[in-house]
């Protein structure tokens, strides 16, 4: 357990995370506590937790990341929160940073975190992941998540920013169906919150975006250096696109059905 001043409480949001979870779980394990928030698992997730002596579970219907995640943010009982996806991994170099910046005070009040991609168990070096960073170490009291995304969430900081020179890892790969379910999921989140933006479908983008994106993923962001796996990830990130304006569209013709039913 920490043992600076500064404790520091680490949260997580689940959802059938077995297989990522448990390695998750015991790399925040210095932390002086641990609150996740599952969604309901079926996979055994929620009773591994309940199972774990130094885990606080509770559990919180799922409506978007956003929501789930300020739920969670709320959970939590020391202002220096370390907030990270289940499929997150803590490596010892990057604890020891974060405890050492800790312990040694700081004016700053959220970082950013670089972070490594695994493919399975392969390190994915490139594929448009090569420069990613997420706010992952930040004050309770100074950071809160924005309410205009609803996939892709940001944090909105009131203070400076700093960068953890360490990185975390991300095992964003199980498998094939696993991470296409994924991109699936995040595009009709994003549809949602382009209805929600009042963004009109448009067949050009829902042509262009997804070429685009795997053309600059594959391509410009070298993810053919990355061969098979960098093909597969840029073909799944590029299908979330795409599923993003087909979602899109049943939106809109599911709002305009309903103001043609209601019509006098």
């Amino acid at each position: 357990m920490h043992t600076s001043s500064e404790k520091i409480s680490a949260v997580i949001i689940t959802f059938n995370e077995m297989g990522y979870i448990q390695n998750c779980i015991k790399s925040v394990e210095f932390a002086d506590e641990i609150i996740v928030v599952d969604s309901y698992s079926t996979d055994g997730t929620f009773e591994f937790l309940q199972e774990h002596p130094k885990v606080k579970v509770i559990q919180n219907p799922f409506e978007n990341f956003t929501s789930q995640k300020s739920f969670a943010l709320k959970q939590a009982a020391n202002d220096w929160v370390l907030f990270l996806d289940a499929d997150e991994v803590v490596p010892d170099a990057l604890r020891e940073e974060i405890k050492t910046t800790l312990d040694n005070g700081t004016d700053i009040a959220a970082y950013w975190f670089y972070r490594k991609f695994m493919f399975k168990n392969d390190l994915l070096r490139f594929s448009g992941w090569q420069t990613d960073k997420n706010y992952r170490l930040f004050r309770k009291s100074k950071a809160k998540f924005s309410d205009k995304k609803i996939v892709h969430e940001t944090l909105d900081v009131n203070g400076a920013s700093g960068i953890m020179q360490e990185k975390l890892i991300h095992y964003c790969y199980k498998d094939y169906d696993d991470y296409r379910a994924k991109m699936l999921k995040y595009g009709r989140l994003k549809a949602k919150e382009d209805f929600y933006k009042e963004r009109t479908f448009n067949y050009l983008f829902m042509l262009v975006k997804p070429t685009w994106k795997f053309f600059n993923h594959y391509f410009l962001r070298l993810g053919i250096l990355d061969g098979r796996k960098g093909m597969v990830i840029c073909h799944l990130n590029a299908l979330s696109d795409l599923e993003r304006y087909r979602e899109l569209k049943k939106l809109e013709k599911k709002n305009e059905l309903a103001y043609y039913l209601l019509m006098p």
